[in-house]
């Protein structure tokens, strides 16, 4: 899954960045989610496979916390990215004559940039509150990579601060952003269920379905972890957390580039373009020799 989530967002990028027609806001949001879930799993997976291969279980505190940095900001910025993209799609739909003029790329590098800000912002604080906290229950992480949460356990000391300081970032981002993506999506269905072309609704829903699936393969490990952490009590076992805290880093990397490679016509058409060139580049060199 590593593999095809780094081969997968890289042809993406890749795609994005040579082919014309893909120069488009649309698509410039999908590469801020390329670039997006290429960070966030490579903060955990490798850490994870050498323990499971080669027992690598160490890592220094500093570590830990960096790691941790990396992992809760740009989950932030992921969830963030998915709102952009549902904005773009509110936009492209509802306003389809003013989209090239809203969306110029001044504005989609400044709300890019704020999205990333805002989970930094949010997130250097987590460090600060984990540090001061006195650990001396042992240093033992029950867990793949460093969450905060888990970490604060270790501590010997008052984390009720580091509790709700999280549950405020989880619903300041969180929050903001499935609200934001509720409205923009209720506002699309409205329009697109005026249309009178059966045709032309069919079009219009058709270019939200990888972004619905995006959010789906995103939200839905995270809402099951936040939830069962907080109201699972010990009925379901930690193995479980664990591994859903797992797909919840690495899914998202995974299944987007792969969605979006077959639900988006134009990101399909420029790889069987790319494939068939190729044959055809390979095929006069044979000829010519």
């Amino acid at each position: 899954m590593y593999v095809v989530a780094m081969v997968g967002n890289c042809g993406l990028l890749y795609l994005i960045r040579y082919e014309d027609s893909l120069h488009k806001p649309m698509y410039y949001f999908l590469a801020m989610l390329s670039l997006t879930d290429l960070v966030m799993c490579s903060s955990t997976i490798p850490k994870a496979l050498c323990i499971f291969w080669f027992h690598l279980k160490k890592i220094s505190f500093d570590e830990c916390l960096v790691q941790m940095f990396f992992i809760h900001t740009f989950t932030g910025m992921e969830s963030g990215v998915l709102m952009l993209m549902a904005l773009d799609r509110y936009i492209a739909i509802c306003y389809p004559l003013r989209y090239s003029t809203i969306l110029t790329n001044p504005v989609i590098a400044k709300v890019g940039l704020v999205t990333f800000l805002r989970g930094v912002l949010l997130i250097i604080p987590f460090t600060f509150l984990t540090k001061r906290l006195p650990y001396c229950r042992g240093n033992i992480i029950y867990h793949t990579y460093c969450d905060h949460m888990s970490v604060a356990k270790l501590s010997c000391g008052n984390v009720k601060i580091n509790a709700i300081y999280g549950l405020m970032v989880a619903l300041l981002i969180g929050g903001f952003d499935i609200l934001c993506i509720t409205i923009s999506y209720t506002m699309i269905l409205r329009a697109v269920v005026s249309l009178s072309s059966t045709d032309a609704q069919q079009k219009a829903f058709s270019t939200c379905t990888a972004h619905i699936c995006a959010i789906v393969f995103s939200y839905s490990p995270a809402f099951f972890s936040f939830f069962s952490h907080r109201f699972g009590g010990h009925t379901i076992p930690p193995s479980c957390h664990i591994i859903m805290a797992n797909i919840y880093v690495l899914l998202p990397p995974t299944m987007n580039p792969v969605v979006y490679g077959v639900k988006t016509k134009q990101i399909r058409d420029c790889i069987i373009r790319i494939l068939s060139g190729s044959k055809d580049i390979k095929s006069h060199s044979i000829w010519k020799r």
